[in-house]
């Protein structure tokens, strides 16, 4: 498809800013609104909007991931995120060979259940409580009093984060 970009290129910039916003804000990919505003308004073809959307999420979620790394009060586990990444790179590797396989129409409706079904089963689940942080882990023991030296304040964090 082509898109006569001159004429629409304002909506494009609202709806990348939609994204980036919903993704900052609730940690969810592009896809859940650039897919179906790029097939729904501007008639793009479900598989043509996957892969834009894919596209866009990439500086997004870099930029966003680093904000949310730098912020102190969010713990995210570099370790959890690696083992996350490497079974996310198989899955899109498996992923993007089935879209390509399967019919535009037959993945439209996939995704349309899948935000559907997710969508139900946020709104009916109640929320668990917060994961407790190793530090105030009931089953952690007690941290060792740290060495004290002749300095005259505390200097704080020697490495920013």
């Amino acid at each position: 498809m082509t898109l006569d970009v001159t004429s629409v290129w304002w909506c494009l910039v609202l709806l990348g800013l939609a994204a980036g916003v919903l993704s900052g804000t609730l940690g969810v990919g592009s896809g859940i609104i650039v897919v179906p505003a790029l097939v729904l308004l501007f008639g793009f073809t479900q598989k043509s909007a996957q892969g834009m959307a894919l596209v866009v999420m990439v500086p997004m979620a870099t930029i966003g991931a680093y904000r949310y790394w730098r912020n102190p009060e969010i713990d995210v586990n570099l370790w959890v995120a690696g083992i996350l990444i490497a079974g996310a790179i198989v899955g899109t590797l498996i992923g993007t060979e089935v879209a390509a396989r399967l019919p535009g129409e037959v993945l439209r409706r996939i995704f349309a259940v899948f935000i559907l079904v997710v969508a139900i089963h946020m709104l009916i689940t109640p929320s668990s409580p917060a994961r407790p942080s190793p530090e105030t882990s009931p089953a952690a023991p007690p941290a060792a009093p740290a060495e004290k030296e002749n300095v005259p304040y505390d200097t704080g964090p020697t490495e920013p984060r």
